[in-house]
């Protein structure tokens, strides 16, 4: 099991912000497989509906059953309730899949953000646990990611401050870390909806 686990694991850095006007989602663009380059262009930030995203970082497979396990399911509930599923409840979905899941785990760490009722976080586990944040990274370049964030972030500041923040850590988690690379992705979940940024938009953003 070890040994499948290690080469199956993707190297990544993925950020997601809260601030008063929404969310904000950034991620790199690689896939490796130890010092091998699996893929330059893999999604990590994924549109769940209008108001709730989700980052991945683990296993590509996994990661992808999982996006649309909980699309179907926020698809269904939007159908039966007339309302936008908020973050907690599909936190709670994912959570609870998860942890069915344990002794044979999907390989991921997932962060969950939405708009419909509050902005807010939540970051999950491979094995369900769940917890509600306010700023969050997760993958092998995190812990670079995180020097920044917490001595930046803050939760009043608005969308296009937050969108420079996110891009900044991304970036220098690349700097550092071999498996984090390819390029930057960045979405923000607003009262405008969804909206995913160009290559021309992202690097007007890091040259600010």
């Amino acid at each position: 099991m070890a040994k499948i686990i290690k080469r199956l694991k993707t190297g990544t850095t993925t950020v997601v912000l809260t601030c008063k006007e929404g969310v904000v989602f950034a991620s790199d663009k690689r896939a490796s497989m130890g010092s091998f380059i699996a893929s330059r262009e893999v999604d990590k930030i994924y549109k769940i509906d209008d108001t709730l995203g989700m980052t991945v970082a683990g296993g590509v497979g996994d990661a992808q059953a999982l996006v649309r396990i909980l699309q179907a399911e926020v698809n269904l509930y939007k159908y039966r309730m007339d309302k936008p599923m908020s973050a907690k409840a599909a936190a709670m979905i994912l959570a609870n899949l998860l942890q069915n899941y344990k002794f044979f785990p999907f390989y991921v760490q997932l962060l969950i953000g939405g708009t419909s009722e509050q902005n807010e976080i939540y970051s999950l586990d491979a094995f369900g646990g769940s917890t509600r944040e306010k700023m969050a990274a997760t993958g092998s370049g995190s812990p670079i990611a995180y020097g920044l964030l917490e001595s930046e972030f803050d939760e009043d500041s608005t969308v296009e401050d937050n969108i420079s923040l996110a891009a900044r850590a991304v970036s220098i988690a690349m700097k550092r870390d071999s498996a984090t690379g390819e390029g930057i992705e960045i979405v923000t979940l607003t009262k405008n909806g969804y909206k995913r940024y160009s290559k021309d938009e992202v690097q007007k953003i890091l040259m600010k």
